[in-house]
């Protein structure tokens, strides 16, 4: 046979992740600083030390039940990002804050109620569901990245080009011949965007969460990782094992870490979240995140937090539908986790 199918699968069979996690309670806390430390490098490293931040107001809207500020951010020297900061007008300073973080599509816009263009949503929220605007109607402020290759944050080649449309293969495969990844700038961009949130008076330095979607999930979860700042966190849309989703069909090159297989699969890196709570959202008939693979990445993550004894604080919703947010449980989840009345 000429095809390479079965190289490929026995490629990986004998793989073997050298942190892979053994199972054994007593190892728990060596092999996750060790797993840690070991993933910061596959991501390309982060800054010595983070450039200034340096906010800047650009815009100011009022709702009835929030209003919604844009602040530019520098995350990387000579890089910026902005962000909107959705703001309750009920309840009791300091809010808990949560970061959202998109998927493809749009950029941040396409979560807050907004058209591509800056004006209203008219016709429906879409996949996304405006996660973000649910969670300030429910207490939260909210802080939304624009992520690194879509939005406002493509290049200058493709920003004519349909808002769907992003600049994730040409900035990734430039920072892989750098020995960077995408992966990891937008995971370290959005440590920034806490670091920005512990900024504000109006934020709750010990309450802040996280959730993320998709390509968005994969952010939340790895910036959930290394940043130990991040109390909850609510990945949808993502968990799964790369062999059972990223490497089993065509997927966004921005999912990709070099070498990450030598160390660990999926399951094991979003693991090291423990112990601290985490929701698993995700939709039964999903077709780039399947379902198998969710319970795979699942039943090794109630190992994970087992060992760590905090089996309590690992929940999920595996809801009837597809790619996108379900919502059900993980608002009100959030809301416990983070003590909102």
């Amino acid at each position: 046979m000429w095809n390479p199918d079965d190289y490929l699968e026995r490629l990986y069979s004998e793989t073997k992740p050298a942190l892979s996690f053994s199972g054994k309670p007593e190892e728990w806390a060596g092999w996750r600083e060790a797993l840690k430390k070991q993933f910061i490098a596959a991501l390309g490293g982060f800054p010595e030390r983070p450039a200034q931040l340096d906010p800047v107001l650009l815009e100011r809207a009022e709702y009835e039940e929030y209003i919604r500020e844009r602040v530019e951010l520098t995350t990387y020297d000579q890089l910026r990002m902005p962000v909107y900061v959705l703001i309750p007008k009920r309840g009791e300073k300091p809010f808990p804050a949560v970061i959202a973080c998109h998927g493809h599509g749009y950029g941040s816009k396409q979560i807050v109620g907004l058209n591509p263009d800056g004006t209203d949503q008219e016709g429906g929220p879409g996949q996304y569901k405006g996660f973000a605007v649910e969670l300030v109607r429910r207490g939260f402020l909210v802080i939304v990245p624009e992520i690194l290759g879509f939005g406002d944050r493509r290049l200058r080649e493709d920003a004519g080009k349909p808002a769907n449309e992003n600049s994730c293969f040409r900035i990734s495969v430039n920072l892989l011949m750098m020995g960077k990844t995408m992966a990891g700038h937008r995971v370290y961009e959005t440590m920034r965007a806490v670091d920005y949130a512990v900024s504000r008076a109006d934020a709750a330095k010990d309450r802040i969460g996280c959730m993320g979607i998709s390509g968005g999930g994969l952010v939340a979860a790895f910036t959930a990782v290394l940043d130990e700042r991040i109390r909850a966190t609510v990945v949808s849309c993502y968990t799964n094992t790369f062999k059972d989703s990223i490497m089993a069909m065509r997927h966004c090159v921005d999912n990709y870490i070099p070498g990450i297989l030598d160390l660990a699969e999926m399951p094991d890196l979003i693991g090291l979240i423990a112990p601290r709570p985490l929701m698993i959202e995700a939709g039964k008939y999903d077709r780039i995140f399947p379902y198998g693979g969710v319970l795979k990445a699942f039943a090794r993550l109630e190992q994970i937090y087992g060992a760590a004894n905090a089996r309590h604080r690992l929940d999920s919703d595996f809801f009837e539908g597809g790619h996108e947010i379900g919502g059900g449980k993980a608002y009100g989840w959030l809301s416990s986790m983070l003590s909102v009345p």
